[in-house]
């Protein structure tokens, strides 16, 4: 997702000045294909931009990149502004934005509810959360990626109503894969039934997006399952924060975490399809 982020801004004309990524080799041959630097440490990158796009796998990762001991984004942060895509919990983002804050930084989040392609097309839509005036500040930026933005208020609120996104399109991939498998343990045309799902109560996003993979057992990874497992965790802890019974999204996530458990992880999302029901090729 940043790569392609990073090479949609290049070719909108945005100054890049450095990348970073854990993967050293990933970092050096991006800002190769750019012609900027591949920063060495997090503290360079903060060096070397005003603004800095971050997009990171969970919790850990966004504390590490910002008050990890040593190296972090924060040194020398004095008037930088931060830009956080990341799914994450909503309390991270909140410790984010004070320790940017007291770094005498600032930082808003902009969590996207789009995949890799439309990282590169520009076409994201972006669920914007913080300060008001600083995401005005950054309205260039994000109008070069998205097709579409939603401001929902203070700093955690795109971060909850991600949560609840992912928590619905992965109760939706569930139940389709259930449907797809019962429909195939029962002999029935999938093709079919996947058309006359469009046509009725049973369409949805999620048929579009990923009805076809299903059918095929294609899995190629665009959300692995463990993403999909930590997005749907983090509103299953909103909801028990609430005080409100999710059963459907518990279920879900325990789904997922069935995958990750017997090593399939790292799969695409919809390789749920295939602990749902085993259909006919043994798997």
């Amino acid at each position: 997702m940043g790569a392609n982020m990073a090479r949609r801004l290049a070719e909108k004309g945005f100054q890049l000045t450095a990348v970073y990524d854990v993967r050293r080799e990933a970092a050096t041959a991006l800002a190769a294909e750019l012609g900027c630097k591949a920063a060495q440490t997090l503290a360079e990158v903060t060096a070397e931009a005003d603004f800095i796009l971050t997009v990171v796998s969970d919790d850990r990762a966004m504390r590490d990149i910002f008050t990890g001991l040593g190296d972090n984004l924060l040194t020398g942060a004095r008037d930088r502004t931060f830009i956080n895509f990341a799914t994450v919990s909503p309390q991270v983002h909140l410790e984010v934005e004070a320790a940017a804050l007291r770094a005498g930084a600032s930082a808003i989040e902009a969590c996207m509810a789009s995949s890799i392609t439309q990282a590169r097309e520009g076409t994201l839509y972006l669920i914007v959360a913080g300060d008001a005036t600083v995401v005005e500040r950054t309205t260039p930026l994000l109008e070069a990626l998205s097709a579409a933005r939603r401001y929902v208020g203070a700093t955690g609120r795109a971060a909850q109503v991600k949560a609840l996104v992912n928590m619905v399109m992965n109760i939706n991939t569930a139940g389709l894969a259930e449907g797809l498998g019962l429909g195939d343990a029962l002999g029935l045309d999938l093709t079919m039934l996947r058309e006359i799902f469009a046509q009725t109560g049973a369409n949805s996003r999620v048929l579009e997006t990923d009805g076809a993979d299903m059918q095929n057992r294609e899995h190629d990874c665009y959300f692995s399952a463990a993403h999909a497992a930590k997005d749907s965790g983090i509103a299953v802890s909103l909801a028990k924060g609430a005080g409100i019974c999710v059963p459907l999204g518990e279920a879900t996530l325990a789904q997922y975490q069935r995958m990750i458990d017997a090593g399939l992880g790292e799969l695409d999302k919809s390789g749920i399809a295939e602990l749902t029901f085993p259909g006919r090729g043994g798997k």
